[in-house]
């Protein structure tokens, strides 16, 4: 969700710009700064909030020819090479957030919320075909009433399941195992609109932004507790609301590695320890050969190497300010954002 005048407050911010109703405050706590290596071209609906969400496959036999899904809320999916250049597109209508696992001989599973029919959520999945960076269509499934916002993929041993974040709070958990049709196994439920979701497979944990409250963790198993557990607040300090898209930087065994959320409300990104919640810092991406990023909606991370431009992995965001084009996704490093925050 956007607020009004944020732009103009991004512009002004070193110049002290003064919270109100309209105008989110800046966080006080110190955040560090990263540039950009590299951008997307921009999405194909212009003036109006359209792209949204990242979703990276990592090629494991020639890293540097992985793939960005992207997606244009207003019109479909796009799928970009990490030089930005869009490879393909696919006219899927108003497709709000996308994930994908790659399943081995399977082939790579792409899952996107469908909002096109706001009273009646949807699942759309995909094939990505890593050879001509191309989408075919699955399917399209039942995700529960209202309108669908986040997506995320949980992968449990040979047992996959999706995440379908509805605009009210509700989380619906849906079974895609293979010899069955996708069908809702679990419902959960925040009290105020949320989107954004991500799972750590390893520690069978789900994260979700409420966007005006904060980040919140509940356990993914179907048979799990559906009681969540309060990480951090958007109270204007680690998170300036909204609290929008979230990533895993997933690093070591068990837990290692750490948690992302973008906060909105002051172009920044919080991060936080897997092994123990804690908060460890915030940063932005600010103005550099490829620009800076406001307003941002989804993130992704994936770390590994993804070649010489990003040797120990790749962090992708939405940029909800991104003149004179229509908006884009950016590309950072994410060996540069260790760095900025001394992380280990």
């Amino acid at each position: 969700m956007r607020r009004a005048g944020l732009a103009t407050c991004a512009a002004l911010a070193l110049a002290g710009c003064a919270a109100t109703a309209e105008r989110p405050a800046f966080s006080p706590l110190p955040t560090a700064t990263v540039v950009a290596r590299g951008e997307t071209q921009a999405v194909g609906t212009a003036n109006a909030d359209a792209a949204d969400d990242p979703a990276v496959w990592r090629n494991p036999a020639d890293p540097a020819a992985s793939l960005i899904v992207g997606t244009d809320k207003q019109a479909g999916l796009y799928v970009y090479d990490l030089s930005g250049r869009q490879r393909s597109f696919l006219d899927a209508g108003r497709v709000n957030n996308v994930d994908l696992r790659d399943m081995g001989a399977a082939g790579i599973l792409v899952a996107a919320s469908d909002r096109n029919d706001k009273l009646q959520a949807k699942l759309d999945l995909f094939r990505l075909d890593p050879a001509t960076a191309t989408l075919s269509t699955l399917g399209k499934f039942a995700a529960g009433a209202g309108e669908a916002y986040g997506v995320c993929l949980y992968r449990d041993g040979a047992h996959l399941y999706a995440f379908n974040v509805l605009k009210d709070g509700t989380i619906t958990q849906l079974d895609l195992s293979s010899g069955a049709t996708p069908h809702i196994v679990r419902t959960m439920k925040l009290a105020t609109q949320s989107e954004g979701c991500v799972v750590d497979d390893r520690t069978h944990r789900l994260y979700v932004a409420e966007e005006d409250v904060g980040l919140w963790r509940f356990d993914a198993r179907p048979e799990g507790s559906t009681v969540p557990t309060r990480i951090a607040a958007a109270d204007g300090r680690q998170i300036v609301a909204d609290a929008e898209g979230l990533a895993i930087a997933a690093e070591g065994p068990d837990n290692g590695g750490y948690l992302l959320v973008s906060s909105q409300g002051d172009n920044a990104y919080a991060v936080y320890r897997l092994a123990d919640d804690a908060y460890v810092g915030r940063f932005r991406i600010v103005p550099g050969h490829f620009g800076s990023t406001e307003q941002t909606d989804g993130i992704e991370l994936i770390v590994g190497d993804f070649g010489p431009a990003y040797p120990g992995g790749l962090f992708v965001a939405q940029d909800g300010i991104n003149p004179p084009a229509a908006q884009n996704f950016k590309l950072a490093a994410w060996a540069d954002i260790k760095a900025a925050l001394s992380l280990r």
